[in-house]
């Protein structure tokens, strides 16, 4: 009801919402179905599901778990394209998915997305150079951490609190910033770009390291006067 009523508030066609589940092949053909009676092409496809079980420590991890994991946050990437071609006769003009540090960096409770994310960016380049004669560009958008429900469920509710603490909220990127990544990539304006991976973190990655936390610190707020 908040999307429709944002499209309506803007004055733009109301958007066609259908649930289903990415994993399953039947709701994938259904899906596909319904649209092709609807419409004539996919213009761009955006895989943004991502599931994983959150591991705490090693005694956590479980295959079936990880494989689940690969199977709702890495393989809609290619089962989609692949899928779109079949039910339209075309692949889409633009393949985005979205990833994030995790493949990089150390993140709390992260293991099975990271390395989901990992294979969907390797799978990313491969599926590229497959159709590198296709009318079809495939990218991958990185982020830093958004604020989202999933977050809070994965890190911890602290986190937020601990990172403003910090002065840490270069962390964060806004769900717009990423948005307008994913639209530029869209827009025809960058289509000498696939099969890469674009970071969007207003360049803080390039300061998120020892140095770069002992240089931002706050001493006022950590080190109180008076203190050791």
């Amino acid at each position: 009801a908040d999307v429709l009523e944002r499209f309506a508030r803007e004055q733009l066609p109301a958007p066609h919402l259908v649930q289903a589940d990415v994993a399953r092949d039947e709701d994938t053909a259904a899906l596909l179905e319904g649209m092709h009676a609807r419409h004539e092409s996919v213009y761009a496809f955006i895989s943004n599901v991502s599931m994983a079980l959150v591991t705490k420590s090693l005694e956590d991890y479980d295959k079936r778990a990880l494989f689940k994991s690969i199977e709702y946050s890495a393989w809609p990437m290619y089962a989609y394209t692949a899928a779109i071609k079949k039910a339209f006769g075309r692949y889409p003009r633009y393949v985005v998915a979205l990833s994030s540090g995790g493949p990089d960096h150390f993140y709390r409770n992260y293991d099975f997305i990271g390395a989901s994310k990992a294979l969907m960016e390797t799978l990313c380049r491969y599926m590229n150079y497959r159709l590198y004669d296709e009318d079809v560009r495939i990218n991958v958008v990185r982020s830093r951490l958004v604020i989202t429900e999933s977050l809070k469920a994965t890190f911890g509710e602290e986190f937020i609190e601990f990172a403003s603490k910090l002065n840490l909220e270069r962390q964060f990127v806004g769900v717009d910033e990423v948005a307008s990544a994913i639209f530029g990539l869209c827009s025809g304006l960058m289509d000498g770009v696939s099969g890469q991976v674009i970071m969007v973190d207003r360049g803080g990655t390039f300061s998120d390291n020892l140095m770069g936390l002992y240089e931002e610190r706050d001493f006022l707020r950590l080190f109180p006067e008076g203190d050791q």
